[in-house]
């Protein structure tokens, strides 16, 4: 029980780090963010709300019908 507690933390911590200031430039360029194609957005939208019969979350209305 006490190897498994162990290897759980030291599972957990290897996820944390701090970032640099000279890291950040790198993290905040624009190829980062998720929506830097808005009309590749738009399609995927369009392909999950037809797909899944879903609307909504992002502001797309309609039915899953893919008519719209």
């Amino acid at each position: 029980m006490a190897l498994a507690a162990l290897v759980v933390i030291i599972a957990l911590g290897t996820g944390c780090s701090t970032v640099e200031p000279w890291q950040r430039r790198t993290l905040s360029d624009a190829t980062m963010r998720g929506d830097r194609d808005p009309a590749g957005l738009l399609l995927a939208e369009h392909m999950w709300f037809s797909r899944e019969a879903a609307a909504g979350g992002r502001g797309v209305g309609g039915g899953g019908c893919g008519c719209n």
